[in-house]
């Protein structure tokens, strides 16, 4: 098998690719930057500028799937120019790619893309599953609903659709969870407001894996890219300082204070989404960090 890959030095795609590497699935990546090219059998690099819409169409040659995880990233000050990138940085890769396909001849059967369950409402009650139409107003949740309804055009090329709602990726290298450790450590920890928002989590390693399973399995749909247990802001908090020995004195740090820090990027700590995994573990994928105590152990210890 072979795949390619957008998004491929990104902190999910970094791990998806060395999945790929220990399976020997062949990768193929895109990347904006000539120099990070590389031309080894089982990982080569194709130039592409989504901007000009411009795109090497040998990255599409005897590959059997994409995997899309392209996207300027939200944790990055939302000024109106950047929430433009946001949103465009999605739609101009996902048509590149179909626009690119369409006049060609392609082995590829499916694509399976990232998407987050920042589409959903904000709300400490719902418990919300892939059939769930009750989406936020937020600019986070038009951008993934845009995103999705671009990806929704591979299938008028024949192409299977599947889609992954992600949630909080907790990493080792990078991420939220490397920048909620850095003031815990030094003792100046605490909650975002109430701490009462739900947080749906997941390791990154069983994100990488949900995307391949997804892909072996030829599944297609939308699915959520979340642990089975979701925690509460006050609860995660407290599980990082007692995983890393580092008490928590400070109170719960007041919303109208973030939002003078972070703007309106301030509604990514504060809203609360508990979200289910129950649909991809039904089809028979098996999380090997279900709860989050094991998951921050694995990658704080």
């Amino acid at each position: 098998m072979r795949v390619l890959i957008t998004g491929a030095t990104g902190l999910v795609g970094q791990e998806i690719v060395t999945l790929c590497q220990e399976k020997d699935i062949a990768v193929n990546y895109l990347t904006t930057r000539k120099s990070k090219i590389s031309q080894k059998e089982n990982y080569r690099g194709f130039y592409w500028n989504p901007k000009s819409q411009d795109i090497d169409i040998g990255c599409f040659k005897n590959v059997d799937a994409i995997i899309h995880l392209a996207g300027a990233t939200v944790s990055k000050r939302w000024t109106p120019s950047y929430k433009e990138d946001i949103l465009s940085s999605r739609k101009i890769t996902t048509q590149l790619l179909i626009n690119a396909l369409k006049g060609e001849s392609h082995t590829i059967k499916q694509i399976v893309s990232a998407s987050a369950i920042g589409i959903y409402s904000d709300s400490l009650i719902n418990y919300y599953e892939e059939t769930s139409e009750d989406f936020s107003q937020s600019f986070l949740s038009e951008v993934v609903q845009t995103w999705e309804q671009e990806v929704d055009a591979f299938t008028k090329l024949d192409i299977i659709v599947a889609k992954i709602r992600i949630g909080l990726v907790l990493a080792e290298n990078g991420g939220a969870l490397q920048e909620m450790v850095k003031p815990i450590k030094f003792g100046l920890g605490a909650a975002f407001g109430s701490g009462k928002q739900w947080q749906s989590w997941i390791h990154v390693q069983d994100l990488a894996n949900m995307f391949l399973y997804v892909l072996e399995n030829n599944l297609k749909g939308i699915y959520n890219g979340v642990a089975p247990n979701p925690v509460t802001n006050n609860e995660l908090i407290k599980t990082v300082s007692n995983v890393i020995h580092r008490p928590l004195f400070l109170p719960n740090i007041p919303k109208f204070f973030l939002k003078l820090v972070l703007g309106e990027m301030h509604t990514l700590l504060f809203e609360s989404q508990r979200v289910s995994s129950k649909k991809i573990e039904n089809k028979g994928f098996v999380f090997k960090y279900h709860h989050l105590l094991l998951a921050l152990e694995d990658l704080l210890k």
